[in-house]
């Protein structure tokens, strides 16, 4: 039934703001805006990571009614290949640090930040993702 992730959806005050840290911190420029469609700025979508998901940054006035300005709700981990390295990158890029690097068990490991706009991002090495990345003949 649940087949992927399509979309993760982030919300920022200042969408032009919050796309140039995503592009910096990204090293891409976003693959989409709303602009392009003809619909004024308010959504920015980036292409990332092996399978190429979706990252959507929407300004904040779009959000559902009620939906909570401040950091709450799910906690999405993206894989990377150093916790700690990127947690710093993070960091020296302006988000603040939420959770320090914790490891979890064997292989697995994760920290978090809320970034500029107040949005939750979770980093961690998982050794799960690299066994079914190795499955599918991508780069380990």
């Amino acid at each position: 039934m649940l087949r992927g992730i399509s979309t993760m959806n982030l919300w920022a005050e200042d969408l032009p703001a919050a796309t140039r840290w995503y592009t910096d911190l990204l090293g891409v420029e976003p693959y989409f805006t709303s602009e392009a469609a003809g619909r004024g700025s308010g959504y920015v979508e980036f292409r990332i990571g092996d399978h190429q998901h979706e990252l959507g940054i929407i300004d904040r006035r779009f959000a559902p009614p009620g939906f909570a300005a401040e950091p709450g709700g799910v906690l999405v981990y993206w894989h990377v290949d150093d916790v700690a390295a990127t947690l710093d990158r993070l960091v020296s890029l302006g988000a603040t640090q939420l959770q320090a690097v914790t490891e979890r068990g064997p292989g697995f490991v994760t920290a978090s930040v809320v970034d500029p706009f107040g949005n939750i991002l979770g980093i961690m090495y998982n050794r799960h993702y690299l066994d079914i990345l190795g499955t599918r003949g991508g780069p380990q």
